[in-house]
């Protein structure tokens, strides 16, 4: 289903509506994808200005591919980015940050059930990052749409949401 710009917009601003009524706890750093607007993915940035507001110290951190993996830099206004060969804006250089140290991580997804397992995009690089992550990490996923029936082809390592926002509902998964 292919949005139109006025209507990425509304559900955009509807997402964040619904992702307020989360009860976050204290946090110091949050790890977010960077949306790829030909892909129509999610624009984080709303979601991380409220966070910011909320969390006034609050230090962010984004991926970059390197070696088959993700490795995690902070990121601000200053850090100088490069789209790599999928279109994913990335930082050239920076600070790494350690996943031990993130308290909630946005995660890309396609598709997600109401059990909070989700598809990404093929690779596992949020499958192999959240598994070096605190076991009380929050994952938060983004989606325009509502879960699916049973994702029924899941690994053993597939590691599932603790949320999933859309613009009609807060799915909270155990």
């Amino acid at each position: 289903m292919l949005l139109t710009d006025k209507e990425r917009v509304r559900l955009d601003d509807l997402l964040l509506i619904r992702f307020q009524q989360i009860s976050l706890p204290p946090l110091s750093l949050v790890h977010s994808y960077m949306a790829v607007p030909e892909q129509h993915e999610i624009d984080t940035h709303p979601i991380l200005e409220y966070l910011q507001f909320r969390h006034p110290d609050l230090k962010l951190a984004i991926p970059k591919v390197a070696d088959d993996q993700l490795v995690h830099f902070y990121y601000n206004e200053q850090t100088n980015l490069k789209t790599n060969e999928w279109g994913i804006p990335e930082p050239v250089t920076g600070s790494i940050a350690d996943p031990e140290d993130i308290d909630l991580v946005l995660v890309p997804l396609l598709c997600f059930d109401e059990q909070g397992n989700r598809v990404g995009y093929g690779k596992g690089y949020y499958d192999r990052f959240l598994a070096a992550c605190r076991p009380d990490v929050i994952k938060i996923g983004l989606s325009y749409f509502e879960a699916t029936g049973l994702i029924d082809d899941h690994a053993g390592f597939d590691i599932p949401l603790s949320y999933c926002v859309t613009p009609n509902r807060l799915y909270e998964f155990d």
